[in-house]
């Protein structure tokens, strides 16, 4: 599998399956992570990391606490899309990390940025 992106009006294709999302909380100033893997099935959260917690952000219940970052595996379906929305709020948009490197999406107020799965 690949990932898709849309953003700008054009799509990205990336030939890789895996990849994390990484974002600094609006209000917290505090780093979230998520690592996905993209499936036949959708997208799929593998795990979730936040450099402590605060308002509207807190660990899963089965998180642990590894080197200051609670650590945690969310319980969600594949979904068929992820829509990251830049408000403008958030600093620097969000980070797409995956083995060949990372980019910045977002850093714009009112971009759409769709990511989905694509063959």
């Amino acid at each position: 599998m690949s990932l898709c992106i849309l953003a700008a009006g054009k799509v990205t294709s990336l030939a890789v399956s895996l990849f994390t999302l990484s974002w600094t909380h609006s209000v917290q100033k505090t780093e979230w992570r998520e690592s996905w893997e993209a499936t036949p099935a959708g997208l799929e959260l593998r795990q979730a990391s936040i450099k402590g917690s605060g308002a509207g952000m807190e660990p899963g219940t089965d998180a642990i606490l590894r080197d200051g970052w609670w650590i945690w595996k969310p319980k969600l379906p594949p979904q068929p899309r992820l829509a990251l929305a830049a408000s403008g709020a958030i600093v620097g948009g969000w980070r797409l990390c995956h083995e060949g490197g990372c980019m910045e999406l977002g850093t714009t107020a009112g971009e759409e940025i769709i990511l989905n799965s694509c063959p």
